[in-house]
């Protein structure tokens, strides 16, 4: 007992020691487990590691307790280098093993062991410190290696926490749990999905039965009012029989008429609404029927009822049911015109009633995608990664296959299928400036721009192919410089720099070739369009083929001529 008392207080100097923790952990390890292998313990040899680190976490626990201290700031250290930076040893102890099993020293699920255990034997103002630290090493223990070792160890640790703590009392550390395990856990887990749609029936509204003495209270009303928790409770009662249905909607009735009866102002909704007040605000309302007329004055307690309304409403009308859970026309119908008026109450209730119901409304549009997901078996929102297959070696690469030939033409089809209106909107059409076009590939062309070959205009084919398209419309003569230019010679020469102007600038003679080679090819063809309209006397005509022959003869000196008909 000696030995093995001396060896564990050995150990308990080695894994407390003030040094980096990768200086020393893994050696400690090696010192007193004496693995097989220097890196990566065994089986046995992870037990019994485990079984010295809980040993030693349930003395320092003790410890703490008989000291009067709390247990994550038991036996401080203080580092050296920084004052500030204070350390409990039982959290050093547990960033040593975070340490080791992030490193796969050792198995990974021996850190949300000891996460358990510390919780069992800590009071519930310590498991407050104890979470915590789980919420600062939340990435750490939640990277794959030790996610998938520890996860069902972790949510039972977290269950057993909610299961201790008080709902009413202890509502922000629950929402902490609660927040921490679906942060924790992937999207898709099933474990936290109610795939039955199993209502809490024991979350009972207890009220009283029968009148108090002395106190002047519509208690029918009273009891009408607390009667509707029972239907929240448990909403898919009321589609099983009718009558309940029936009476659950005259009791509603009766309360949303005293809600109309009684409007708040603004002054009363702000000075009686306790969302401000976070302190004293809890999840269950009181239900003695002293403060029945107190409650009606307060917004807060109204917005609670009518929300409850809302979600009763959107759940009966909820997808995906059986005929038999579906609801009837009739009902179909109240539900429809009691949902105007909830809305409507809303939306007058204070303080800032239309912007409280716009956010109802949006929350309840996005849980009928949470309905569906489970309606459809709950299927992982994750996709695993799909890995490019390089071609082997003399085996030709397929080239992707358009629907329409290319990527362009078959996202229009696909616009035109979602969208109707697209081809055929007048806003739609709008063929721009020639000059306002070019005017990109225009700056690029500027040396002084320093445009790279990648991003340069003339590399967007289909940039180029709609330029063209304009110029054959807009612009003949810059689209002939395409032949001998390329692309940037079909931009207008007045949208260039003046140092790049020689280069794409047509010469004279040049242009005077070109037009009487076109006049050659035409021939009296093409003439005919440019001769002047005479009459029909000899006289005349001869004239008119002279003058013809004269404005052709100007055309080729002037090439910027442009012969015109006259009627």
């Amino acid at each position: 007992m000696e030995a093995a008392s001396f060896r564990m207080d050995a150990f308990r100097d080695a894994i407390l020691q003030r040094a980096p923790i990768e200086s020393f952990a893994l050696k400690t390890v090696q010192e007193f487990i004496q693995p097989q292998k220097q890196t990566k313990l065994a089986q046995d040899e992870n037990q019994m590691l485990e079984n010295m680190l809980r040993t030693l976490l349930q003395e320092l626990v003790a410890s703490a307790a008989q000291s009067g201290e709390q247990i994550m700031q038991y036996g401080q250290l203080i580092d050296d280098d920084d004052a500030e930076n204070i350390h409990g040893q039982i959290p050093h102890l547990l960033d040593v093993v975070l340490y080791l099993c992030e490193k796969e020293h050792v198995e990974g699920g021996m850190i949300f062991q000891l996460l358990e255990d510390l919780t069992e034997m800590s009071t519930m103002k310590n498991c407050k410190d104890v979470f915590g630290y789980i919420e600062s090493k939340q990435d750490i223990l939640g990277k794959q290696e030790l996610f998938a070792r520890g996860k069902l160890v972790m949510l039972r640790t977290c269950n057993q926490l909610l299961r201790r703590l008080s709902k009413a009392n202890d509502v922000v550390f629950c929402g902490r749990i609660l927040m921490f395990l679906a942060h924790f856990f992937p999207l898709s887990e099933r474990s936290a999905v109610n795939i039955k749609g199993v209502f809490n029936t024991s979350n009972e509204t207890k009220y009283e039965k029968d009148p108090p003495k002395g106190i002047s209270v519509d208690f029918n009303f009273y009891k009408t009012f607390w009667s509707l928790q029972e239907s929240f409770c448990n909403p898919a009662s009321l589609t099983s029989a009718s009558t309940k249905w029936q009476k659950f909607s005259s009791s509603l009735a009766v309360v949303l008429n005293t809600f109309d009866a009684q409007p708040l102002s603004e002054e009363e909704g702000e000075a009686n609404s306790l969302e401000e007040e976070a302190a004293t605000f809890n999840i269950k309302y009181l239900t003695s029927s002293k403060l029945m007329g107190l409650e009606l004055k307060d917004s807060s307690f109204r917005r609670h009822i009518l929300l409850q309304c809302l979600i009763l409403f959107d759940y009966l009308r909820a997808p995906g049911k059986n005929d038999k859970d579906l609801p009837s026309e009739t009902m179909k119908e109240e539900l429809k015109s009691s949902e105007d008026r909830v809305k409507k109450l809303l939306e007058i209730t204070p303080p800032k009633g239309k912007e409280f119901l716009r956010a109802v409304e949006h929350i309840l549009e996005r849980e009928k995608n949470w309905v569906w997901w489970k309606r459809d078996g709950c299927p992982p929102f994750e996709k695993q990664q799909i890995e490019k297959k390089s071609p082997t070696a003399g085996q030709k690469k397929r080239r992707q296959r358009w629907r329409l030939g290319n990527k362009e033409l078959s996202q229009l089809w696909r616009w035109a299928d979602q969208n109707p209106n697209a081809l055929t909107d007048s806003q739609r059409v709008r063929t721009p400036d020639i000059a306002d076009y070019w005017k990109p590939l225009a700056e690029d062309m500027d040396p002084s721009a320093g445009i790279e070959d990648e991003y340069h205009h003339k590399n967007n084919r289909v940039y180029c192919w709609k330029g063209l398209r304009f110029a054959a419309r807009q612009d003949l003569e810059g689209f002939s410089r395409f032949t001998d230019l390329g692309i940037e010679g079909v931009v207008p020469v007045e949208l260039l720099p003046p140092e790049v102007q020689s280069k794409y600038q047509a010469k004279p003679n040049e242009k005077a070739k070109r037009a009487k080679k076109e006049e050659t090819k035409g021939g009296p063809q093409e003439g005919e369009p440019n001769q002047i309209g005479v009459s029909n006397s000899e006289p005349e005509a001869e004239g008119g083929r002279g003058e013809a022959e004269a404005m052709e003869s100007d055309a080729i000196a002037d090439p910027d001529h442009r012969p015109m008909s006259v009627s």
